[in-house]
């Protein structure tokens, strides 16, 4: 899969883990749209909900995620009721994509995949999935020669007056102490309120992970946007997030 192609579909209907909340009014925009960073806690929640109810709460714990994809079909709205499905799509034995659908009761449908990383907890680097764990993976899905390839490698921008600072909040550090992976977004939903149009239909949310921000670090955030031209009138948000002159995350929004 690249970056304009579609997600995996789900391989058998009924297939994948489930579960479903009321949408929260703090998950939403003015316009009660629920936001990005509301989806990336969605996909956060489900995910550790998965792993408690699954084979993986003992035989694979620890996990950290590189690379998340929301592809915002129809918007869900508040109030409404979600219900999510989570299931694996493609797999190595050291990580797997992880998709998740979100609908709703009042039609929106959101399609996600998240590439996650097993990780080993006595040094935090990447370790083989067990076999109890890539037996329990692989009920969804025959791939399992998944490699990892960045989509977004567009280098930051020169360093300018436009560069915004994203100051760290406590809440926003995880128990790794690095920014937690949601944080990000809410970074993301501050450029989208001067480019609506961006959100305002079908649109794809890509973000990918390159290296981890400490506590107390200091954060910059970079922009470029491409409105598009006649041709492809494809607009494009691409964000870079820059920590001491090294990008550490990457961000691309364009229509569907």
């Amino acid at each position: 899969m690249s970056l304009d192609q579609p997600l995996a579909p789900l391989p058998q209907e009924g297939m994948g883990f489930v579960t479903a909340w009321p949408v929260r009014a703090g998950d939403v925009d003015p316009y009660n749209r629920v936001r990005l960073d509301g989806v990336a806690r969605y996909l956060q929640d489900i995910a550790w909900e998965h792993l408690q109810q699954s084979v993986l709460e003992q035989s694979d714990p620890s996990w950290i995620i590189r690379r998340t994809v929301i592809d915002v079909v129809r918007p869900v709205l508040w109030p409404d009721h979600v219900h999510l499905r989570r299931w694996c799509s493609s797999m190595s034995t050291r990580w797997a994509n992880m998709r998740v659908r979100i609908t709703s009761d009042r039609g929106g449908l959101i399609e996600t995949e998240g590439f996650w990383i097993n990780i080993n907890e006595s040094n935090n680097m990447p370790a083989r999935i067990s076999d109890a764990g890539l037996a329990y993976l692989a009920q969804t899905t025959a791939e399992q020669r998944l490699r990892w390839r960045p989509w977004l490698t567009d280098p930051a921008p020169p360093e300018s007056d436009t560069d915004l600072p994203f100051p760290l909040r406590a809440t926003d550090i995880d128990q790794y102490n690095h920014v937690n992976n949601t944080s990000y977004w809410q970074a993301v939903e501050q450029y989208l309120v001067d480019y609506p149009k961006l959100v305002s239909g079908p649109h794809r949310a890509v973000i990918e992970y390159v290296a981890p921000v400490l506590a107390r670090q200091h954060i910059s955030v970079r922009s470029r946007y491409e409105p598009g031209d006649r041709t492809t009138g494809r607009p494009t948000l691409r964000l870079w997030f820059v920590v001491d002159g090294i990008t550490t995350t990457i961000v691309r929004i364009a229509p569907l």
